[in-house]
């Protein structure tokens, strides 16, 4: 039995109404301490551990609902808390009494969570009640409170989730699957579980068609990819996954995170076709793709991109001093790359500075590879052309940052 008697750091910081509106940061920093607090303990007594989890999953709303939380960071800080709590209790070794102990306290802090910061646990909790005779008796509960809700006109259970894993987690698929397809609106919050179900029973096709034919009104279309590459990858069919699913479920919030995503996810792939076919999935702006190139060591295709599209200013003149020792060449391409765009207008806001700092480094990489001429000559010619934009003439035709008429 776990030893109810520890002490725990956290547990003070977490009173009801400890936080503030504006302490989101405060509350951040301390569920990241908790957690790991959590698990330090975990790694000797796994059973005091896991108590410890539910006891914070308890005190979580009590303790942060007056904060602001519309910024999302708070939101992320304890969706990343919840997933740790509930696997340190997945890895509990508690006997059966323990562990029907346990599931009520979790489920009254579920139904105590004032904005559904358990949401992880509703949707895992089949998973929860650890047998496929817990998770059935579980399922008959909830059953009768979800089709009441589904026969009500705007009707809502919180619940249904955990009804539909205890089902799927039961084995009771045929009845989960008719369960979903008499909800009132087609929703991938419920048709996925639909979709678990399906793979579980190695119908893999099956489970693919079920997802695809899932796609609502308001619906995540990567979502949705990311189940189906899920299930490809589980059924050790890579390469389909890689062609279907796996450019739209991997999106992740900038270029370069997505292709480490995919590199990391298909090791047998080479990073540089990865890279190329997402490039090819943008044609209308692959320039979007050259900080990613360059930071993964392609320089020859960073440049390349450069040359056919826009990329922002900042970026190409950061590239450019950056490389102004270690590839003198590459650190040419770039600024010579952003001079033409900027000539081109293809800038909203540029500065002097800006001009000026492509024409420095522009002239000092071409002094390293023994190309000042060429590059004299492309300045002279920017300078002349009447079709380039005046403010970049102007600023190129003045010596040593000095403005001058042309």
């Amino acid at each position: 039995m776990s030893n109810q008697r520890h002490t725990w750091a956290f547990r003070p910081r977490f009173r009801a109404n400890a936080f503030g509106w504006k302490a989101s940061k405060l509350a951040s920093q301390r569920l990241k301490e908790a957690l790991a607090e959590i698990k330090a303990v975990a790694r000797k007594d796994p059973l005091t551990a896991a108590d410890g989890a539910i006891l914070l999953m308890e005190k979580l709303w009590p303790a942060v609902q007056h904060i602001d939380s519309s910024s999302g960071a708070l939101g992320n800080a304890v969706n990343k808390t919840v997933h740790g709590l509930i696997e340190v209790v997945l890895a509990a070794p508690a006997d059966d009494a323990l562990w029907e102990r346990w599931l009520t306290r979790l489920w009254t802090a579920f139904e105590e969570d004032g904005v559904d910061f358990l949401w992880e646990m509703n949707e895992r909790w089949g998973e929860l009640c650890r047998t496929p005779e817990r998770a059935s008796r579980a399922a008959d509960e909830l059953l009768p409170r979800v089709k009441a809700s589904w026969q009500e006109r705007f009707g809502y259970f919180r619940g249904t989730p955990a009804c539909l894993d205890c089902l799927r987690a039961a084995g009771r698929y045929d009845e989960l699957l008719a369960l979903i397809d008499a909800a009132p609106v087609l929703s991938w919050r419920h048709r996925r579980f639909g979709v678990r179900a399906l793979a579980e029973q190695g119908r893999t096709d099956e489970a693919i068609a079920y997802a695809q034919a899932s796609l609502g009104l308001n619906e995540s279309t990567s979502d949705i990819a990311d189940a189906c590459e899920a299930i490809l990858l589980d059924a050790g069919r890579s390469d389909e996954a890689y062609e279907r699913f796996a450019l739209e479920a991997n999106r992740a919030s900038t270029y370069l995170a997505t292709c480490r995503a995919l590199i990391k996810k298909y090791p047998d792939r080479a990073p540089r076709d990865i890279l190329d076919r997402l490039i090819a999935a943008t044609p209308e702006d692959p320039g979007r793709w050259f900080a990613t190139a360059k930071t993964l060591g392609f320089l020859d295709l960073a440049a390349e991109l450069a040359e056919r599209s826009p990329v922002d200013i900042g970026t190409l003149l950061r590239a450019a001093r950056d490389h102004l020792e270690s590839d003198p060449s590459f650190a040419r391409q770039a600024s010579v790359a952003a001079l033409r765009w900027m000539a081109a207008g293809q800038f909203y806001e540029i500065t002097a500075g800006n001009v000026w700092d492509a024409r420095r480094y522009a002239l000092k990489s071409a002094a390293a590879t023994g190309q000042s001429e060429v590059i004299a000559a492309f300045l002279d010619e920017l300078i002349a052309d009447a079709q380039a934009d005046a403010f970049v003439r102007k600023q190129l035709a003045a010596p040593d940052g000095v403005r001058r008429p042309i």
